[in-house]
C-alpha cells in the first residue's frame, strides 16, 4: 500500500520538543501530508505511518511518528523517524528487539561497535539488555519494524547520541 491510500491524520499545527545537539528546541510537528510526500521520495511505505509519536518523544531527536501493526499476539509497530530522527542509547528488558529496515536509509549502533547502516530489507536482532540506538542516517527518512515480545518487557532510557558522532555518519 503506497503512503497516498492510507487515511491521512490532521497534526498540522501540534508542537513537540525533540532534543537536538543536546539542547531542548521546540519545532512544529510536520503535516502527515508532509510527513507522506517526503516517503514516497524513499519509495514509499507498505505500512500506516502512523500517529506523531507523542508518548516516546523526550527519547528521540527530532519526530517521529507510529503505527501498531499488530492487535494481538506478538506485538510489531511501524515506526517512521523524520529528517535523520533517532532513539536516544537505550536497553530493552525483559526481550530482544528486531528491527526491520522497510524504506530510507538508517542506522543501528551497539555500545562499543561501529555504526551499522540498515537498507530497505535489512534485518538485525537486538540482543536483550544491550545498550544501542536506531534510527534515521542523517540527511534521510527512515522506516523500520520493530517487533518485541509482549512478556514483561521494558525500555531503559539512556543519554542522548552524541550529535556530533552522529552526523560524521553523513556521505557513509
Amino acid at each position: 500500500m503506497k503512503v497516498s491510500r492510507i487515511f491521512p491524520m490532521i497534526l498540522s499545527g501540534m508542537m513537540a520538543f525533540g532534543m537536538m545537539g543536546g539542547v531542548m528546541a521546540a519545532s512544529a510537528v510536520p503535516a502527515y501530508e508532509e510527513v507522506a510526500a517526503k516517503m514516497e521520495n524513499v519509495n514509499g511505505t507498505v505500512f500506516p505511518i502512523g500517529a506523531y509519536n507523542t508518548a516516546y518523544a523526550p527519547y528521540f531527536t527530532g519526530h517521529t511518528f507510529l503505527a501498531s501493526i499488530t492487535k494481538e499476539g506478538v506485538p510489531i509497530s511501524n515506526v517512521t523517524f523524520i529528517d535523520e530522527a533517532h532513539t536516544f542509547w537505550h536497553k530493552h528488558h525483559g526481550t530482544c528487539q528486531i528491527l526491520v529496515a522497510e524504506s530510507g536509509h538508517g542506522y543501528y549502533q551497539i555500545w562499543g561497535e561501529e555504526p551499522h547502516r540498515l537498507e530497505p530489507g535489512t534485518t538485525v536482532t537486538i540482543p536483550e539488555g544491550v545498550k544501542h540506538w536506531h534510527g534515521a542516517a542523517p540527511g534521510s527518512m527512515f522506516q523500520h519494524l520493530s517487533i518485541m515480545e509482549p512478556k514483561q518487557s521494558s525500555t531503559e532510557w539512556l543519554e542522548p547520541v552524541d550529535e556530533a558522532d552522529f552526523q560524521k555518519l553523513a556521505g557513509h
